[in-house]
């Protein structure tokens, strides 16, 4: 049986009240308005609800269970609304994204920590993932979004690009690039006998094209997952590293060569599932990072 929500809450009124007039009061409609309502709810439920006397109003059995009902569903209501009104205020939220490991440990704590600041009722949670992994939990929609270097084929991906990233050498202050601001790659194959590089499929396929294209070739023998190990290998002397420029360990002794012609770069993006739409949480969290990080 479908009962009209502004009904119960005037029967609610009425009930608390023990007063059609009173009711009246509260709920801004005619004393004849509240009586009908009442008259039609009894008639709806076949029972009485209320017993009239002249001096106030007393519940029958089935108006006391159902004013039960009614408080415990009207707040349930208000609590619901509440709620949805908090998070459309971004006021409380949770939200789950991933992000590569080389933004993640480089850009991102101070930014989550502003966002903490900002929005104290949301809770955030970040899973590291290498690209291609992270695509693959955008797509199955394990997490929100995520922050990393532009997909190849974008196709059902709807990406926010925030900044350029471009790629550089690090080497030991003692090398004869060391010397050096930047270095052409021909310059860098000549001077390097071994090539250490940070795992990433984007850059092995960038540098690939540039080398075919001019005709080089480099002794690439080594891929490091952690920017930390790349840096003590490099540190020991076993080659000079390439890696994405927000990668660089800020306390280190190694000397960064920018690459120049050709210069190597990713972009770094906000990456989402295209045609899913971003609650109100994720929205907050990209435009601070529009802000910040594209800053």
């Amino acid at each position: 049986m479908r009962v009209n929500l502004k009904v119960l809450s005037t029967f609610l009124a009425v009930a608390e009240n023990e007063s059609f007039r009173k009711a009246a009061d509260q709920t801004h409609i005619s004393l004849p308005a509240v009586s009908m309502q009442i008259k039609q709810l009894e008639e709806r439920l076949g029972v009485t609800l209320l017993q009239r006397t002249t001096r106030k109003v007393i519940l029958t059995p089935e108006g006391q269970k159902l004013m039960v009902s009614t408080r415990k569903a009207m707040a349930e209501i208000d609590a619901a609304l509440l709620s949805i009104e908090q998070a459309a205020n971004a006021q409380q939220g949770n939200l789950i994204f991933a992000c590569v490991p080389t933004v993640a440990s480089t850009r991102l704590p101070a930014l989550v920590t502003d966002f903490a600041h900002t929005y104290p009722g949301i809770s955030v949670g970040i899973r590291e993932k290498a690209q291609p992994e992270m695509l693959e939990a955008i797509r199955k929609r394990e997490v929100d979004f995520g922050i990393g270097p532009l997909p190849d084929k974008p196709g059902e991906f709807e990406c926010i690009s925030l900044f350029e990233d471009p790629y550089v050498a690090l080497v030991p202050d003692n090398h004869p690039l060391g010397a050096k601001n930047e270095v052409s790659l021909r310059e860098l194959v000549k001077l390097s006998p071994s090539i250490l590089m940070l795992g990433s499929s984007q850059l092995q396929q960038q540098l690939d094209a540039v080398l075919q294209k001019n005709r080089l070739q480099i002794a690439r023998n080594y891929d490091f997952t952690h920017v930390s190990t790349m840096a003590a290998m490099v540190e020991a002397g076993l080659g000079v590293g390439i890696l994405p420029k927000v990668a660089v360990p800020r306390q280190t002794t190694l000397k960064v060569v920018h690459l120049v012609r050709p210069i190597l770069s990713r972009t770094v993006a906000v990456i989402s599932l295209r045609g899913h739409a971003l609650s109100t949480a994720s929205q907050r969290f990209v435009e601070m990072c529009r802000q910040v990080l594209s800053a």
